[in-house]
């Protein structure tokens, strides 16, 4: 049982551009305004069955049955290019937009968690989104292999200015800055070096000390975006170029 609502959003950015994915190209900007959109963003056909890429994901809720996939695919690229990884917190949908977080709560036990969605499917009949092994397992979805769960899509992660995770919604979207955060380092030398790399390749990038529980760590963020959507395609390239573990944050 599919319930959406979602409202206005004003995402010209991706909805003005042709249907053609291009491999990302260093530039003297992150600013990726006026990029192509990818290829999990256009419509496609699986078994007969035609499917639409949301561009939004304001108010989307969905219950249904949840399944997970393991082994099988560990190793292999996912729809947005990344690696799949089984022990990581993500997902695959079918239409939510790639890279959006959502809570997964299992109407058998209660149990709830939030994952990532960075691939498409499943395409078996009832069945609204297919966990990870390590989402599964937190959920208990492992042993019976399917669950029936409320899914809630949640927006864009990012760390706020009080370092706690929020997520945004479409709403905020024209808000900013944003940059996408590529590591965080205990050594200083190591948060440098990336740092530089990038400087070189994409013409902007800094590092920030900060104290984490009493330690100390130093992040390293390229990019500065006046829109989440524009920060979240920089995101995407800059996943594609091996930087895949980076996140969008607000900055000042």
């Amino acid at each position: 049982m599919l319930f959406v609502r979602w409202g206005l959003v004003c995402l010209a950015l991706l909805c003005s551009v042709s249907c053609s994915t291009l491999p990302p190209e260093p530039s003297s900007s992150l600013s990726l305004t006026g990029a192509k959109l990818k290829g999990w963003q256009k419509p496609y056909n699986v078994m007969g069955v035609a499917y639409t890429p949301l561009l939004a994901h304001e108010g989307f809720v969905e219950r249904g049955l949840a399944s997970w996939y393991g082994i099988k695919f560990h190793g292999r690229k996912t729809s947005n290019g990344e690696i799949y990884d089984m022990y990581a917190m993500t997902a695959a949908h079918k239409t939510l937009p790639l890279g959006v977080f959502v809570r997964v709560e299992n109407q058998n036990n209660g149990l709830v968690d939030v994952v990532r969605v960075n691939d498409r499917g499943p395409f078996v009949a009832g069945r609204i989104i297919d966990l990870s092994y390590a989402a599964a397992k937190k959920l208990a979805v492992v042993g019976p292999g399917t669950a029936p769960v409320v899914i809630t899509a949640l927006g864009y992660r990012h760390t706020g200015a009080d370092g706690m995770l929020h997520y945004a919604l479409p709403e905020s979207i024209h808000s900013g800055p944003f940059a996408v955060q590529v590591g965080a380092f205990i050594q200083q030398e190591n948060a440098l070096r990336l740092q530089v790399t990038l400087q070189r390749l994409y013409g902007h990038a800094d590092m920030r000390e900060v104290q984490v529980r009493g330690q100390r760590f130093f992040r390293v963020r390229a990019g500065h975006y006046v829109s989440l959507a524009e920060a979240m395609i920089g995101q995407e390239a800059l996943a594609q170029s091996g930087y895949g573990s980076g996140f969008v944050v607000a900055i000042d």
